[in-house]
């Protein structure tokens, strides 16, 4: 009669204690680990509303004109994202201090003004606070691409005008004069930068604000003008400490 045996064996993967000695004292390579399937995780469908749409562009608005035939509200929103788009590619954008001369005056600043705010420095090359004002403006026309920084050279601008009236800025808007700023003590004067400069300027209408120059745009634009300005101050007196602590150690 033939003898049978039963061999056990557990699920894969699975060491015996002693297999676990020998894998612990190098006798034996470990086993390897089972493969088993990822957990089954539903992907999140995306929940569309108006931050949704907010994130899109012009063309793909367009692609989702048949999507919200049953939703009112997210077809209205869609209809006004593609309109601000369009209004936003509408408006000019510049982003540098341009240097005009004479001849380009009318074109540039007053008719110019017609469409956005226009910022213009009347400067001398050999004059220190036209320089400094010169920098402050660079650094605005970068951020507030909506709004155009221009400078011309004072004597071209106005025959004879007086260079203790500089630096001078002349604002513009709807083809009128604003605003001229004369000097840089309103800006801070020798410590100005250009937080202060924008707040200055913002005190006339929205001039450096991103976003359309609507309420919100504006407080935004305030509030990170007025923190940048902190900022620079904090800067500025860690350098003095600094340059003090040096001269008392020479």
């Amino acid at each position: 009669m033939a003898e049978y045996h039963t061999v056990y064996k557990g699920p894969e993967g699975e060491t015996t204690q002693w297999e676990d000695i020998q894998t612990r004292l190098g006798n034996m390579a470990p086993k390897a680990k089972p493969w088993k399937p990822e957990a089954y995780k539903p992907e999140q469908e995306e929940q569309k509303n108006k931050d949704w749409l907010d994130t899109k562009e012009e063309e793909e608005l367009a692609a989702l004109d048949e999507d919200f035939k049953d939703d009112r509200a997210l077809e209205e929103c869609r209809r006004k994202r593609i309109q601000e788009l369009h209004a936003a590619a509408a408006k000019p954008r510049f982003g540098s201090v341009e240097d005009i001369s004479s001849n380009e005056f009318i074109e540039k600043v007053t008719n110019s003004s017609e469409k956005a705010w226009v910022v213009c420095l009347l400067y001398k090359s050999s004059h220190a606070g036209c320089a400094l004002l010169g920098e402050c403006l660079a650094e605005l026309a970068k951020k507030y691409h909506g709004t155009r920084f221009v400078k011309i050279v004072s004597t071209s601008c106005i025959p004879n005008y007086p260079d203790q009236n500089l630096p001078t800025l002349l604002l513009y808007h709807n083809r009128s004069v604003v605003k001229n700023l004369v000097g840089l003590a309103q800006f801070g004067g020798q410590r100005a930068t250009p937080e202060q400069v924008a707040l200055v300027l913002n005190g006339y209408g929205p001039v450096c604000v991103s976003g359309g120059g609507d309420a919100a745009a504006e407080a935004t634009a305030a509030q990170e003008q007025v923190r940048g300005l902190l900022e620079r101050m904090v800067q500025q007196r860690v350098r003095e400490e600094e340059d003090e602590s040096s001269d008392f150690d020479d």
